[in-house]
């Protein structure tokens, strides 16, 4: 055979074992896809780890493509109006006093006066606290994250909760900052959403983590599935209780309500979204719970909670007319007061969301607040509210940026409007506006700590970048 005939032919050959391999593998990669389908629909081990993988693997892709700008984090929402700082303030109808308040536009909180001018500000960003005792080895930068949560303490100091986007868990954990933001101490468990200072000082609060563990009868909790914890942390911050609220939830006579989760949230059952100390003071007239039990809101699962700290166990629990709630508060006559934010479906041009305050004896509605054509009220997820010394309620509508203040005959006597914007990367001419996850009012009384400072307030009734 000549030299150009065996080239021929040796180059044939080439492409043939060429296209054999390719084959080969195509069929290597369809069987092996096959298998893995078999093995995790089938649930034949290893499919544990497989599954594993694979929502390892989608995290992963999802954090380093939807969060490629702050912007597009779930902290901004499109701006309703161009209002912004105080636009009600009707003389002597609101109760006064400074209004604390979180933004999500980054780790810091703003007080201000009836005016909307700045009595004080804080900030401290994450990485000036984390160290390698927390469990979050690599955490997101600063500018993805805000205060989710923050609260005055009863000498004056405020204590935070970071929250980060695009990562799980979610919760970065607290601390107690001193009027020049400076760390008094910090706390690096996975605490997340809410917490409740307790009149001596101690914070009870809510942690979350991977668990691996498996009920009987209840083969829908697979593992690993994101478990909530509630907490109790000494006034230095250190952790003195524990307790599993699913565990609880499972060991009472509440269990089967576990069973109506919606299919989305079994890797998240409870998603719980307030904790709130029952006092001396509210326990009074709350037949449901006693002094030092917490007050819980499952948000998937619409229901509301009492946990016994030292029982570890639910003792009462309840599903009511609320949908996605928020912040179940006890008031002083037993009611409870919550934020329904999906739960108002007679009227969509009022908006989705009330206020409801609830018998917890009969579920009955003994007062609630809802939008009209001409204010909407709209917040899906977050949000608050807060029953004033006076009567009224402050309400934190936290997909609008916005707070308000209502009489008991829903008339709104004071608005505020969070004054940051920014450009919408993907619509043009959009502007955005940073959620307002939580607010409080602060008296007089305890305002004046920061009233005789020599912070110069700055009016917020300005589009700020």
């Amino acid at each position: 055979m000549s030299a150009p005939e065996k080239t021929s032919e040796s180059a044939e050959n080439n492409r043939g074992d060429k296209i054999f391999f390719a084959a080969f593998m195509t069929g290597i990669a369809a069987i092996s896809f096959g298998i893995g389908a078999f093995v995790i629909l089938a649930e034949v081990p290893p499919y544990q780890s497989m599954k594993n993988a694979w929502r390892a693997g989608t995290a992963l892709w999802e954090q380093r493509t939807k969060y490629s700008s702050v912007e597009r984090l779930d902290f901004w929402s499109p701006a309703r109006t161009e209002k912004t700082g105080v636009t009600i303030n009707k003389a002597d109808k609101p109760q006064k006093g400074l209004t604390l308040y979180s933004s999500g536009d980054g780790p810091h909180a703003v007080l201000i006066d009836m005016d909307g001018n700045i009595v004080h500000e804080w900030r401290m960003p994450f990485s000036e606290i984390h160290d390698e005792t927390s469990p979050i080895p690599n955490p997101q930068k600063d500018d993805f994250m805000h205060w989710h949560t923050a609260k005055m303490a009863p000498d004056g100091d405020l204590i935070v909760q970071y929250t980060a986007a695009g990562d799980t868990p979610y919760g970065y954990g607290m601390a107690k900052i001193d009027r020049n933001s400076k760390p008094v101490w910090k706390y690096l468990g996975t605490a997340h959403h809410d917490f409740s200072i307790a009149p001596d000082g101690r914070v009870y609060a809510l942690t979350q983590e991977f668990r691996f563990n498996t009920y009987p009868n209840r083969k829908q909790l697979t593992p690993p599935r994101l478990d909530d914890f509630a907490v109790i942390l000494s006034p230095e911050g250190k952790e003195i209780k524990r307790v599993s609220i699913l565990d609880a939830l499972i060991n009472s006579s509440f269990a089967n309500m576990v069973d109506f989760a919606p299919y989305f949230s079994n890797e998240d059952v409870l998603h719980t979204n307030t904790i709130q100390l029952i006092t001396e003071e509210t326990a009074q007239n709350f037949a449901k719970g006693k002094a030092g039990d917490v007050v819980l809101s499952f948000r998937d699962l619409g229901i509301i909670a009492v946990l016994d700290m030292d029982a570890e166990k639910v003792v009462w629990a309840t599903r009511g007319p609320w949908l996605g709630q928020h912040d179940p508060d006890v008031l002083p006559n037993g009611d409870i007061l919550l934020f329904d934010n999906q739960g108002q479906l007679a009227d969509p041009q009022a908006g989705q969301s009330r206020i409801l305050q609830i018998d917890p004896e009969t579920n009955g509605i003994t007062w609630e607040y809802k939008g009209t054509a001409e204010q909407k009220f709209d917040s899906n997820i977050r949000a608050d509210q807060q029953r004033l010394a006076n009567g009224n309620t402050l309400i934190t509508e936290s997909s609008g940026g916005r707070l308000f203040e209502v009489t008991p005959e829903g008339e709104i006597v004071w608005e505020f409007h969070n004054p940051i914007r920014r450009d919408d990367p993907d619509n043009p001419g959009q502007k955005l506006i940073p959620v307002v996850s939580q607010a409080e009012r602060i008296s007089d009384e305890r305002a004046a700590l920061y009233r005789d400072t020599d912070f110069t307030p700055t009016s917020t009734n300005g589009d700020t970048q």
